[in-house]
């Protein structure tokens, strides 16, 4: 290891076992690209947590009022900081979790109109205080731009899943303190990232909610993390969060699909651009042959599909839009 970050724990061993127990239900029962509403509502509440526990005083209703493109009354730096994170959070998948010089361009998005220099370390020295007390001292600006270039090969050249990959690098990001500001929306942003290349899913879960509703623990994990000088404390409390995330997803998903739903779903995880119907009951194995066959019918009705050929030997071309 290039650095040692963290001690492997019982604790970090079972819960990683039972994020993977759960990534397997969300991948058995079609759940990585949960309904539309489901996906709305999330997105509003990751912007509205990540930015809550930044302090910013907008309400989850303004936050959706401004998804919708409504006008929201508020004080401006509040305004700007959602404005901002839509943007960033429109765009996710346009970022490299693996790569620094996208991590930049994300904080630049994130921050413009709010700080000189968005988009580029820290020059000065920086402190965390909580009240009058210093609570965390920075290390200084000259070695900002080696720790993280040693965080990011860390990302790219260690053996450590990207579930914990990503609890190591919102941790590190965070002791760091790379940015003048918007570090601790950078790290929960990236560690978002990191956990999407991981599975799918994971770009809608709101893991900032999860966050925000155990804020006091959020911290105090921080705070043991930095007494230790290594981040397990924080790990085992983000694996935590993560785990508590899909049990959610998973009992709010709990029901049979719609037929759009697994058509919409086939066309973007099978991977195929034409098919068979034995093809599409091969993604879905619990459905029976009469089902597929309707879902077939109403994909071709309505635009999804375009079919060939008769009965057994019909082949579906998936219509591009």
């Amino acid at each position: 290891m290039l650095q040692k970050y963290y001690e492997g724990t019982s604790r970090i061993i079972e819960l990683s076992t039972e994020i993977g127990r759960l990534i397997g239900i969300v991948d058995s029962n079609y759940l990585q690209k949960p309904t539309t509403k489901l996906r709305r509502d999330n997105k509003i509440k990751t912007i509205y947590s990540s930015l809550a526990i930044e302090g910013n005083t907008l309400s989850v209703d303004q936050v959706s009022d401004m998804i919708d493109n409504k006008r929201v009354t508020g004080p401006p730096k509040d305004i700007i900081e959602v404005k901002n994170a839509i943007e960033v959070y429109d765009h996710l998948r346009e970022f490299d979790p693996l790569d620094e010089a996208s991590y930049l361009r994300a904080h630049q998005m994130l921050m413009k109109g709010l700080i000189d220099g968005a988009g580029n370390y820290r020059t000065k020295s920086v402190g965390i205080f909580k009240g009058s007390a210093v609570a965390h001292m920075a290390p200084p600006a000259w070695n900002v731009d080696n720790l993280m270039k040693n965080l990011f090969r860390y990302l790219n050249e260690e053996d450590d899943t990207l579930i914990i990959k990503s609890c190591v690098f919102h941790y590190e990001m965070e002791f760091v303190h790379p940015f003048m500001d918007g570090n601790g929306r950078m790290g929960r942003l990236w560690q978002t990232l990191l956990l999407m290349k991981y599975n799918p899913v994971f770009e809608y879960l709101p893991i900032e909610g999860q966050i925000k509703e155990n804020q006091q623990n959020y911290y105090d994990a921080l705070a043991k993390s930095d007494k230790a000088g290594i981040c397990t404390a924080f790990v085992e409390y983000m694996l935590e969060q993560i785990f508590f995330s899909l049990e959610d997803l998973i009992e709010t998903q709990r029901r049979s699909l719609t037929n759009t739903e697994r058509i919409e779903h086939f066309i973007e995880f099978s991977g195929k651009d034409s098919f068979t119907r034995k093809d599409y009951m091969t993604v879905f194995k619990d459905i029976s042959t009469a089902t597929a066959t309707r879902d077939l019918k109403y994909g071709t009705e309505n635009g999804y599909f375009k079919r060939s050929g008769k009965d057994r030997t019909s082949e579906y071309q998936i219509i591009k839009k």
